[in-house]
Parts: C-alpha cells; structure tokens; sequence
C-alpha cells in the first residue's frame, strides 16, 4: 500500500510545483504585460523631459562625454559620419530600430508561451522586473541623446559645431520618428540612461538560443544584440555606456527573479493558470 502511494504523491508535488510557472491564460497574460507597459510608460516620462529641464539632460550628456573622451572610446559621432552619406542604409537602420525592438520581443514571449510553457513564467517576470528596473536609471539620470545635441528645438542643446550629430529618423526617415511634436510631448526625450533598446535585444537571445534548433536561428539571434547595439549608435538614439546601464537592468531583473522563483509563494490563483 505504501508503495503504491509513494509515486502518487510524489507525481502531485511535482505537479504542483511547475504548475505556476507555466503562466495565465493567454488572455490575462496580454492584460498583464499591456497594464504592466501602461504603467511603466506613464512613469517613464513623468521622470523626463515633462518635468527635467534641457540644461540638467545636457549636464549629464557631457558627464557621459567626458567619461567616454577618459578612455578613449567617445567614437558614436565618428561612426556615425562615417556610414551617414548611405541613405539607404541608414533608413534599414531607422527600420530595424523602431520596429525589431518590439517584434521580436513579442514573438519571444508569444513562442516561449506557446512551445515552452515551463520556461515562460521565468522569461516573462526577468522582461518585466528588468525593464521596471529602467525606471531607476530615468529618474536618478535623464540624459539626452547624442540625437539632441546639435538639435535647436525644446529639448536640445543646439550644439551643431560641437557635436554635429544627425536625428537619423527625423531628417534621414522611416517607419518612426521621435522628433516630431507629438511624439516630444508624449514621450521622454530623456530616457537614454539605461538603453531597453540593448536590455530588450539581449534578453531575447537569452531566452530564444537555448530553445532553438537549427544553428542558423541561433547565431541570428546571438548577432541581434549586436546589431541592436549598431542601430542605436548609428541613428544617435544612445551612448554606448548607456548599453552598460542596461545590461545592469538585466542583472537587477536576474536577482529579482531568483528571489520570486526560489520563494514558495504562488501569488497566481489556481483559477488563473493557464491549463497545460
């Protein structure tokens, strides 16, 4: 009798031990991440050019500059000068930056939903601690972009002599521009210190190469955030230190997760989880 009960047990502690990590039900998994993105997009720009003033983003601009200049690597504007003149591939660039950040992003999650269900609730709560965790960075050290420099507007520096950076997206063009008036008055002009753009990309290879099969698909995915880390030089949206902030975000979101993984709570109710 005792025997026999022994594999029972054990089979519903194994049960419900993996059972929370396999996520919601699909439909409150896209209300979580849509209300978890409302949220964190509304304190965002609170934390920026709504409520900073130009003079202290462009204080810390040059801090950034200066520490770069310190050893030697304050090359974005040679960079950029340099593939400037090829307009068609500055405007793949301006595509692959306003638009890879989300796309795959999002089939990130939706394939790890789908195929790999005991992975997801991990993968999904490290996106989103790491990308909260950005707000620090907003708030403590709004900065503006190389792209703000040299631009006369509101919120740049209109320091076209001394750093003649282009805003590749406003001037060169493509899917999406950060430059116009709308855009400036919904969104943090400030918002570069820590780079998502980088946090985003390096997380997907994370989550995606140990999953995928065929060794093209893996060195995709393992040149993504090295292109990721192009794009965002190239079209003067970040600094490249501002790559080191998120990659710090991604630490901060690893540690919060182990904490929550290793706990014993299950703050999702049973009536919630998604049946697998």
């Amino acid at each position: 009798m005792i025997r026999k009960l022994l594999p029972q047990n054990k089979r519903q502690k194994n049960s419900f031990s993996t059972t929370p990590k396999t996520g919601m039900k699909w439909w409150l998994e896209v209300a979580l991440i849509l209300f978890f993105y409302l949220i964190y997009s509304f304190a965002r720009n609170q934390f920026g050019s709504a409520s900073v003033s130009p003079g202290k983003a462009f204080e810390n601009a040059e801090r950034i500059i200066d520490l770069e200049k310190s050893i030697g690597t304050f090359k974005e504007l040679q960079i950029q000068e340099f593939f400037i003149d090829w307009k068609w591939f500055i405007q793949f660039w301006n595509v692959f930056y306003g638009t890879f950040h989300f796309g795959v992003t999002i089939f990130a999650l939706v394939w790890l939903y789908v195929k790999f269900p005991s992975k997801y609730s991990r993968q999904r709560f490290l996106l989103l601690s790491s990308t909260g965790s950005a707000l620090i960075g907003f708030s403590l050290f709004p900065l503006m972009p190389p792209r703000l420099l040299s631009n006369c507007g509101d919120f740049g520096a209109c320091l076209n002599n001394t750093y003649p950076f282009i805003d590749t997206l406003s001037e060169i063009g493509g899917l999406w521009s950060f430059d116009s008036g709308t855009m400036q008055k919904v969104s943090n002009q400030f918002a570069a210190m820590p780079s998502l753009h980088f946090a985003w990309s390096f997380w997907c290879a994370l989550a995606l190469y140990p999953i995928l099969k065929s060794r093209k698909t893996k060195v995709l995915i393992s040149i993504y955030p090295l292109a990721t880390t192009f794009s965002v030089i190239v079209t003067a949206n970040h600094y490249w230190v501002d790559l080191v902030g998120g990659f710090v975000c991604l630490g901060l979101g690893f540690y919060a997760t182990r904490i929550l993984m290793s706990s014993k709570l299950h703050p999702i109710p049973s009536s919630f989880r998604r049946n697998t």
